[in-house]
């Protein structure tokens, strides 16, 4: 079967529509394994881009003195990406537990080689970023992103600013856009696979191919800083859980200074709990057969791509967890998806801003 796009008609639908069928990236030979989903899973996890993507590290204070760090893409031989006009700032965000995979490497170099300024963002603690607070950031808690985007505004004030995240990590890039509403300064934004019901997510569980990789990434990565950690939360119970939702309980739930329910975590980190508010149109490409994120009956939201005028949901019937795969170069047709929802984003959003006079969003 082919792809669908469920939304709210209006003429930037139509016009979505029309950019999305005439790229012929999104149409090419498929994969030759279209029904093993969680292979796909696998191979887009642990298989590092070719070439390897140089990157320039910048370590960003938040108010409370923690740190996150961004990644800046300067290409595989650290040349970077000219053309006329300012750039379009495009920050990836990884999935919840930081791991930042090979798919989303390879989606920053494609969109480098585009005249794109790619950043990847680490939150506290992840991918070597010091931990200067007993604090990690919460599935759902936008605040370090916020920070991020408006330091990012100001160092690019010309410049339109976009957004993709890959997988849970779009739990934070959709409670970003529903808390920020019309004031989130991103022209669109784009969720690869992403998790939209975060508690549902963590109670059903996950195959164990995606989980035991991710949780021993994030064991690994708080070990390093369990001295740290020991004044906020019990190290020994967080290194010895054996599953997702037990770090995550444990992590920011079972805290020693202000400890919390498990359902009242998800009050304040579900995904969605804002989405109404959202005022940026954001597409996310979604498969049927993604092992990670469930069944489409319980996982995926339709009453909000039907009632939003900005949410679009692109559905294919096979593509696995962020794999999206093709034969040929680039070998993910999701990122070709992404790539040319931003560029029709920027064409409809430019003829308006002709024909009414509108700004580009900011």
């Amino acid at each position: 079967g082919c792809c669908r796009l469920l939304c709210k008609p209006s003429a930037l639908a139509q016009h979505l529509v029309r950019s999305l069928g005439r790229s012929a990236g999104l149409w090419g030979g498929h994969w030759l394994w279209p029904r093993w989903p969680r292979l796909q899973m696998l191979r887009q996890l642990l298989k590092p881009p070719e070439p390897e993507p140089a990157v320039a590290r910048e370590l960003l204070q938040m108010p409370d003195s923690g740190l996150v760090a961004l990644d800046w893409l300067v290409g595989p031989w650290g040349g970077a990406a000219g053309g006329g006009g300012p750039s379009p700032v495009l920050l990836l965000i990884p999935n919840a537990a930081g791991q930042v995979t090979g798919g989303l490497l390879q989606l920053g170099l494609r969109a480098l080689e585009r005249g794109f300024l790619p950043i990847i963002f680490n939150r506290r603690g992840h991918n070597g970023c010091p931990l200067t607070t007993p604090r990690l950031q919460p599935f759902g808690d936008p605040g370090d992103l916020r920070e991020v985007v408006t330091y990012l505004r100001c160092r690019h004030p010309a410049a339109p600013l976009l957004a993709v995240s890959e997988g849970s990590g779009s739990g934070l890039l959709l409670a970003y856009l529903g808390e920020s509403g019309s004031s989130s300064h991103l022209a669109a934004a784009a969720c690869v696979s992403p998790i939209f019901r975060g508690r549902d997510w963590f109670e059903a569980g996950m195959p164990w191919l995606y989980e035991w990789p991710l949780l021993l990434h994030l064991k690994r990565g708080l070990s390093r800083y369990a001295g740290s950690l020991a004044q906020a939360v019990d190290v020994d119970g967080l290194l010895g859980s054996c599953s997702l939702r037990e770090l995550e309980e444990a992590l920011f739930c079972r805290t020693k200074s202000h400890p919390t329910s498990w359902e009242a975590y998800w009050e304040r980190n579900e995904p969605l709990r804002d989405a109404d508010e959202a005022a940026v149109p954001v597409l996310c490409l979604c498969s049927a057969d993604d092992p990670v994120r469930g069944p489409p009956a319980r996982s995926l939201p339709l009453e909000l791509f039907r009632s939003s005028p900005y949410f679009f949901l692109l559905l294919t019937p096979r593509g696995g967890h962020c794999g999206f795969p093709r034969r040929g170069p680039g070998h993910c047709w999701g990122h070709e998806a992404v790539l040319e929802f931003f560029r029709a984003m920027a064409e409809f959003l430019g003829a308006e801003e002709q024909r009414k006079g509108l700004p580009w969003p900011r």
